[in-house]
């Protein structure tokens, strides 16, 4: 018998896992081994391994598309092995690195020409479409999500012509190892385009931006702060973390918790206020688009359509049967955010 929190990740996880590109036939089979959220770690961990060990083989029969293929797989095992698992730093840590080195082999073998963009307040990874000068989208996570789960969604910009960088922002991957979570997200977005700054690959003219959860505050954020953010999307995002501190499941508060640097939980239920749009959203000059499920379970759609009737671009688009970030409905939201952000950056 599972035990509460490895029952909550079996009855909510499994359209997240299967979007970002885990097997359905590995998610039914390793829950299905765990019982203990002490093991959930493990458990990923091992299915990890079992695909890094098949893209070996296949590279060296030199079947690099396979292994390439493998990879990628291998990267979002080892991911959502220490997602939200706060148990131990250390090997939360070595699961992180693992995925991370994962990925780059998976770009390597696919030959998909990533390039990583890295600064003190954000870490990516940019990719270019067969186009030129194209515009270009970042790609920003929510809470204890990175940019090594955006491999498929990044997909669906490149085939539409626009470059995409997936960024891991304070609190978030390899950036929160040194930075806790920020509610002013804007200050990595600029360091992020900063970096970029000069380059005639990509038309830094025309640059939008879409978060997913808790990053679907921070990209309307960002928009508020950040002139160079032309259009910006969020799915399932917060208009008033706070307000919702209390109603939040035990993992995600004490993701936070961690995620945030505070002592305790005590201590970090002082800080989601922080995170708020309250007062912010009349600065947000561009077009916005606020995406959620009516059945989302942990960010309650009204507080995503808070925010788009705040905004002076506001648009507010709710899908009856999405759940949360509308991940068992991928092929009616992530297509239609990215056709969106196609039409506003011209």
């Amino acid at each position: 018998m599972p035990d509460a929190r490895v029952q909550a990740a079996i009855d909510h996880w499994a359209p997240r896992f299967v979007q970002a590109g885990v097997d359905y036939n590995d998610f039914v089979r390793t829950t299905a081994r765990i019982e203990r959220w002490e093991d959930w770690l493990d458990g990923w961990c091992a299915v990890g391994d079992e695909h890094a060990s098949l893209a070996r083989e296949a590279e060296a029969a030199r079947r690099e598309q396979t292994a390439g293929e493998a990879w990628l797989r291998a990267a979002v095992a080892y991911h959502f092995g220490k997602f939200v698992w706060v148990l131990d730093a250390a090997r939360a840590r070595a699961a992180a690195d693992r995925a991370v080195a994962a990925l780059a082999d998976g770009h390597r073998l696919l030959r998909t020409g990533v390039e990583r963009i890295e600064t003190p307040e954000a870490i990516g990874n940019l990719r270019l479409p067969a186009a030129e000068r194209p515009p270009l989208v970042l790609l920003i996570p929510g809470l204890d999500s990175t940019k090594e789960e955006f491999f498929r969604l990044e997909e669906l910009f490149l085939a539409r012509g626009m470059a995409t960088l997936s960024i891991d922002g304070p609190g978030q991957g390899e950036t929160g190892y040194a930075q806790p979570i920020r509610h002013d997200y804007e200050v990595a977005v600029a360091a992020a385009l900063d970096a970029l700054a000069g380059r005639d690959d990509v038309d830094l003219d025309r640059v939008g931006a879409l978060g997913v959860s808790l990053g679907g505050y921070y990209a309307p954020r960002a928009g508020a702060f950040e002139p160079r953010l032309k259009a910006v999307a969020g799915i399932s995002g917060a208009y008033d973390f706070g307000e919702i501190w209390d109603s939040l499941p035990p993992l995600t508060r004490e993701t936070f918790t961690v995620k945030s640097g505070a002592r305790d939980e005590d201590e970090a239920r002082t800080l989601p206020g922080r995170l708020s749009l309250a007062g912010v959203l009349d600065r947000l000059d561009g077009p916005a688009l606020f995406i959620t499920g009516k059945l989302d379970r942990l960010i309650p759609w009204e507080q995503t359509e808070r925010g788009a009737l705040e905004a002076p671009g506001g648009i507010f688009v709710c899908f009856e049967d999405g759940n949360h970030v509308c991940a068992n409905i991928p092929y009616k939201v992530r297509p239609l955010a990215a056709d969106w952000l196609r039409e506003q950056l011209g």
